[in-house]
C-alpha cells in the first residue's frame, strides 16, 4: 500500500510481486463459430470464453454431447494473461494434427482464456496430415475473426484523498495522463479512484505530491488487469 504520510509518499506494498513483468494481453469476451468443408468432410469450429481449467472442461464435454454423432471433437484451450494452463487434444485423430495445430492457433493470437473444440463429420476421403492441420487451423482462425476481444493493460487502482483547493491540480495531473477517474466522494474532503497504468504509477505519486506539497493521501488498493 502506498500511503502519504504527510512528508511524501512511501511503500507499505511490494512495488511488483516477485519482480515479474506484467503484459498487456488479449481477453476474449465473446465466442463465435465457423465452418468449413474439405473434400466432404464438414468441420465445425465453435469457441468460447473461459476463466477456468474446469470451465474449459465443461465446454468441451458439451460439444461432445452436442456433436455426439461426429468422429471427432478436437479441442484446446489457453487460460491465464501468460497462458498459464494450456491444454489440447487431438480426441483420435492422428498425434499432432488437430488439438496442437489449434492450440498453436489460440497462442498466436494472443487471445486468452479461450477454449475452442472443432467438430469433425469425416466426410469418406482421408484427408492426410497436412490437409489435417490445414483444416483445423483455417476453420479456427474464421472463427477467432468473428470473436469478441479487448485489450487488457495491467495498472493500479488507488484512492486519492485530498482538500478541495488541491482537486484542480489533481484533475490537471490525472486528464494529462489520460487516466481516468473510476469514482469520486464530495465530503469534507475529495476522494477520488483511479486505476494508473503500472508503468506511469511511481511518476503519478510524485507528481501528485509535488502539486499538492505533499497534502494529498495517496492509497493503493490493489493491483489488476483493466480493459482499455
Amino acid at each position: 500500500m502506498r500511503k502519504n504520510n504527510g512528508y511524501g509518499w512511501r511503500l507499505k506494498m511490494e512495488k511488483d510481486r516477485n519482480n515479474q513483468a506484467y503484459e498487456d494481453f488479449v481477453l476474449l469476451t465473446k465466442g463465435a463459430e465457423a465452418e468449413l468443408v474439405e473434400k466432404k468432410s464438414r468441420f465445425i469450429a465453435t469457441v468460447r470464453p473461459v476463466e477456468s481449467e474446469e470451465e474449459a472442461a465443461a465446454f468441451i464435454e458439451e460439444m461432445k454431447k452436442k456433436y455426439y454423432d461426429a468422429r471427432h471433437n478436437c479441442s484446446a484451450f489457453v487460460i491465464g494473461s501468460r497462458a498459464q494452463i494450456t491444454r489440447s487434444s487431438d480426441d483420435g485423430e492422428p498425434s499432432g494434427t488437430a488439438g496442437r495445430p489449434m492450440l498453436e492457433v489460440l497462442l498466436g493470437s494472443g487471445i486468452r482464456n479461450a477454449a475452442a473444440v472443432v467438430t469433425r463429420y469425416f466426410g469418406g476421403t482421408l484427408l492426410g496430415t497436412g490437409g489435417l492441420v490445414r483444416a483445423y487451423s483455417g476453420v479456427l482462425k474464421e472463427a477467432l475473426e468473428r470473436c469478441e476481444t479487448a485489450r487488457q493493460h495491467f495498472g493500479v487502482r488507488v484512492k486519492i484523498k485530498a482538500d478541495y483547493n488541491a482537486v484542480g491540480k489533481i484533475q490537471y495531473i490525472l486528464a494529462s495522463g489520460k487516466i481516468e477517474i473510476e469514482d469520486s466522494v464530495y465530503a469534507a474532503d475529495v476522494e477520488m479512484t483511479v486505476i494508473a497504468p503500472i508503468e506511469a504509477y511511481d511518476r503519478l505519486c510524485k507528481e501528485i505530491v509535488e502539486a499538492t506539497s505533499a497534502r494529498a493521501e495517496i492509497e493503493e488498493i490493489e493491483r489488476v488487469y483493466y480493459f482499455v
